[in-house]
């Protein structure tokens, strides 16, 4: 047995409720910045263009893209689905979010978004190694299976 399966068997085993109230705020928080990027492209852009030195083309794709992964990451992880796989999607973008675009030096202002930055990618973290929890949609569809019994010798 790898690490990666023993962390997930662990966090299987060890999630309390209130971690999932947390994870659906994280996803809707996400999906709320998905929507914000989407409605303030224009000033998105202009900011990846004065801290990256990318073409147009690429800084045009690397903001769609972080608008994409923002809302359907968020509604993944807000809903409790392929949580593990939208919070490994999430997680370059809030690299990116605390090294290259909070890295202006404002650490200690009091609106400082670098914060925000550090703990959203801390909790994707958390949902990375902890998984969904009891209130998901997979739990749900796992869990909530009749069980079925074998008939032997039907015939």
């Amino acid at each position: 047995m790898n690490l990666a399966h023993r962390l997930e068997l662990w966090g299987d085993r060890h999630h309390p409720k209130w971690l999932d109230i947390i994870r659906i705020l994280l996803g809707v928080f996400l999906c709320y910045k998905g929507f914000e990027f989407l409605n303030n492209m224009g000033v998105l852009l202009d900011m990846m263009n004065n801290r990256l030195s990318f073409n147009a083309f690429s800084v045009i794709v690397i903001s769609h893209v972080t608008v994409f992964v923002h809302i359907l990451g968020g509604f993944l992880i807000a809903l409790g689905l392929l949580t593990r796989f939208a919070c490994l999607i999430q997680i370059p973008i809030l690299i990116g979010a605390v090294f290259f675009v909070n890295s202006s030096g404002n650490l200690l202002q009091p609106f400082s978004e670098l914060w925000l930055s550090i703990v959203v990618l801390l909790l994707l973290v958390c949902f990375l190694i902890v998984g969904n929890g009891a209130w998901s949609f997979e739990w749900f569809v796992e869990h909530d299976k009749p069980h079925k019994r074998r008939r032997r010798n039907q015939f």
